[in-house]
């Protein structure tokens, strides 16, 4: 699988469990130096490769707890109040939205991965047999509805009046030249739409979840091109820790740990396109969607 570096990768979703811990650790602050305990918050913490990722930062002195949240509207909130220290579930479009609505100002320091986006039906088994009357269901987080409508306009299934953006909705669609019906639901629930609906686009995090394969997606957009950089998933953190050394190291650990990296292709099925971009770059990345995005509000 292709790494996206720093000139194809500055810009780049993401079952309530009981908050996971995964290593027993020593007391202290996260400030630096060893032995120390990180909690981490991502949605998707049963990933077998978040327990190599644990085993692998144990090694290296830092005890890491993986919290596991139900959905993307709570990891956000939890690291701005100080309820973990890291999270890893969202995109760089995603995070720009939350701080221009919440005036936050959390900060991504490492790169992981871009997930395609895919539309799945237990209905028809080709694109081609969606038309008129029928109904999509898409994701109704602000970034990933854009991103959705994008994904079905390339097939066309879908006009979009201005061409499309990473900030349409649906007010933008052209309805008298689309052939299908769109409706936004919470991201989980697509997947648990399709007895209801035509067809679902389905974040990544939920796809297997439903007991859905990924090679089973009638379209997907291409994490390597260049127009899906800004859905690069990432690390983030408190503006004030972005040079924390610690928190640079267990990105480190992320992606150059092999167990890791196989882990979340596997999990991804082998769809995601691996990433590494620098911090400076996601930084100076998100501030421009950032702008985009107020511009939009």
């Amino acid at each position: 699988m292709k790494n996206i570096t720093t000139k194809k990768s500055i810009l780049a979703a993401l079952a309530l469990g009981a908050s996971v811990t995964l290593l027993a650790g020593c007391a202290g602050g996260a400030g630096g130096g060893e032995d120390e305990t990180v909690k981490i918050g991502v949605v998707g913490a049963s990933d077998p490769y978040w327990a190599d990722y644990t085993e692998a930062a144990a090694e290296e002195g830092i005890t890491v707890e993986v919290v596991d949240f139900a959905d993307y509207n709570q990891p956000n909130p939890a690291l701005t109040n100080g309820d973990i220290d890291i999270n890893q579930f969202q995109h760089l479009v995603y995070l720009a939205d939350y701080n221009v609505s919440s005036g936050e100002d959390l900060t991504p320091i490492g790169a992981t991965a871009i997930y395609p986006l895919g539309l799945y039906s237990t209905k028809v088994t080709d694109v081609a047999d969606l038309g008129k009357g029928d109904t999509v269901a898409v994701p109704n987080d602000a970034s990933n509805l854009a991103r959705a409508l994008l994904v079905l306009q390339s097939a066309d299934l879908l006009t979009l009046k201005d061409g499309g953006t990473i900030f349409s909705t649906l007010d933008d669609v052209d309805t008298e030249k689309s052939k299908v019906t769109v409706t936004a639901l919470e991201p989980s629930l697509t997947a648990t739409s399709l007895p209801d609906v035509d067809a679902a686009i389905i974040n990544n995090d939920f796809v297997e979840k439903a007991g859905l394969k990924f090679e089973d997606a009638l379209i997907k957009d291409d994490p390597s091109d260049e127009s899906a950089l800004p859905y690069v998933n990432v690390f983030a953190v408190r503006a004030e820790d972005k040079d924390n050394e610690t928190y640079a190291k267990l990105v480190d650990i992320f992606q150059t740990t092999t167990a890791v990296t196989d882990g979340l292709l596997e999990v991804s099925g082998n769809s995601a396109v691996l990433a590494t971009t620098p911090p400076a770059d996601l930084q100076s990345a998100l501030a421009k969607v950032e702008k985009d995005t107020a511009a939009q509000k």
